[in-house]
């Protein structure tokens, strides 16, 4: 619905939440994606996107952000900070997500526009345990290196969120240990290091 004010157009705007999980299985870096699936008229489409869904109206952003991961993944206490928020109003221009936005939450009567969404952040260890939960769900660890496209603008989410994690760790440096096995080596330690900072560590120094 639009309101009229002046000669100002005031929009009402649905809130979202996005989360973007970056783990690290020992040797890479991987991100958690979760598939969106539906028909259109010129056929079938099956994208990819991060896990994020409209927020209800007895939650907040908190709240929302935790009932996406485990809807979606299944996975439950996991420690996200918000990073950045998006209100393009390009964010929509694709009929594909939007009509796959307004079938998975029903929507039928206030037509979806324009929508401001709050990233999340989350770096984890991935082990056992959460990749055999998020294989349940059809959600799927990818290598950074074959993220290509994704739904909405959630690649441009997904950059940003990798810029971020730098600034993330030095303030939060105790999240780096989270991500190593309880025994782990300086090699290792350094390994990540290198891959958070993208250069080389002597390590004689």
């Amino acid at each position: 619905m639009e309101t009229q004010t002046g000669n100002n157009l005031i929009i009402d705007v649905h809130v979202s939440v996005d989360c973007v999980l970056i783990g690290f299985d020992g040797e890479q870096f991987r991100v958690l994606l979760v598939r969106q699936i539906g028909k259109q008229t010129d056929g079938e489409f099956n994208d990819l996107k991060l896990p994020g869904s409209l927020i209800y109206a007895d939650e907040d952003l908190d709240e929302a952000a935790k009932r996406v991961l485990n809807e979606l993944t299944g996975l439950k206490n996991i420690k996200m900070s918000q990073f950045k928020a998006y209100g393009s109003k390009d964010r929509t221009a694709n009929p594909k997500d939007v009509l796959w936005l307004e079938r998975f939450h029903r929507i039928t009567d206030n037509k979806v526009g324009r929508i401001v969404t709050i990233a999340y952040l989350s770096l984890l260890k991935i082990d056992q345990r959460n990749r055999q939960l998020t294989d349940t769900y059809d959600a799927c660890w990818t290598p950074l290196s074959e993220v290509k496209a994704l739904a909405f603008d959630h690649i441009q989410i997904y950059r940003d969120a990798l810029a971020f994690i730098r600034h993330y760790v030095e303030t939060n440096p105790s999240v780096m240990f989270d991500l190593l096995p309880r025994k782990f080596t300086a090699a290792q330690l350094r390994v990540l290091y290198q891959l958070v900072y993208d250069k080389e560590f002597d390590v004689r120094n």
